[in-house]
């Protein structure tokens, strides 16, 4: 099958790659400078320019690129930069692939978990309207960036992804040095939800909604039971055979992080019931699989 992949340097993006070719799949990398290889294709986000030419003959099209949440400080500029990654680099992927004479069966945007806001201790599934604040906001413009698609009657489908336990990149990737060096611990009281997969299933269940022809629409990808921030840190000291004495107080974490603090803060339950429903079965289920199957 030849699939084409945005964001394909990314955590995700990386991983998703190396399994398709290892499997035998083309994939077809979209690059935002001019192509240095033959599986290359130029795009630019934010001039929301796509050369479609590149993607003819796919019959995928797995959209991950944007700006990291986590990356940088929110200032306001960098804010209007996540928002602009996301919708602009979205509605330009959703117009190429419409605009295609025989386009894609599916086409899966990569949004998050930030759909559903601060839920508390109120478990969500993919029924649950948008929740308040930026990242809410951001995701529903992601999403709604991909009509072009959905209107030339391609599958579009949101891979709504939480927390990725991962020592190569994103949150757990700054956790796991965190608490090798015996210096971990719970971010405020601890009792918000963490929503986590594992890098592993994460990239299942990507090509399982590839494969899956019945699921589109929004699909959470987070393992089965989300857990509280003080159960995490309990894990991973557990699996790591470490300490997790210590406790970040949230005046520290807003000013490091300014207004990206409250999400950090934030609780999301996050079940995903369309995958379970679809027959997607999860190798890691548990916190201490996701976090041993992470380690070298």
């Amino acid at each position: 099958m030849r699939i084409a992949v945005t964001g394909s340097t990314g955590l995700i993006g990386t991983a998703l790659v190396r399994s398709l070719l290892t499997d035998g799949h083309d994939v077809v990398r979209l690059v935002r400078r001019p192509p240095r290889a033959a599986d290359e294709v130029e795009w630019d986000p934010l001039r929301q320019y796509v050369d479609a030419a590149g993607l003819i003959g796919c019959e995928a099209v797995v959209h991950l690129a944007g700006a990291g949440v986590g990356e940088h400080r929110w200032t306001e500029a960098y804010k209007k930069e996540i928002r602009d990654s996301r919708v602009l680099g979205t509605a330009a992927i959703a117009e190429a692939v419409a605009s295609l004479e025989v386009p894609p069966r599916v086409l899966i945007c990569g949004t998050a978990v930030g759909y559903y806001g601060d839920t508390g201790a109120r478990a969500v599934d993919e029924s649950a309207p948008p929740g308040p604040g930026f990242l809410a906001s951001v995701c529903e413009d992601w999403e709604a960036a991909t009509a072009p698609a959905q209107e030339a009657g391609i599958r579009v489908a949101f891979a709504r992804t939480g927390l990725v336990v991962a020592r190569e990149g994103g949150a757990w990737g700054r956790l796991f040095p965190i608490f090798r060096a015996g210096l971990g611990g719970r971010l405020g009281k601890g009792h918000q939800y963490w929503s986590f997969i594992s890098l592993y299933d994460e990239v299942a269940a990507l090509r399982h909604i590839i494969d899956t022809d019945v699921l589109s629409g929004p699909v959470n990808l987070t393992a089965p039971t989300p857990l509280t921030n003080r159960e995490v840190t309990e894990a991973m000291g557990r699996v790591l055979h470490r300490p997790t004495l210590f406790t970040v107080p949230p005046f520290a974490l807003r000013i490091v992080l300014g207004d990206f603090a409250e999400d950090v803060l934030g609780s999301q339950r996050v079940l995903p019931k369309k995958l379970l429903e679809s027959g997607f079965t999860f190798t890691h289920p548990s916190i201490d699989t996701a976090i041993r199957a992470a380690l070298p």
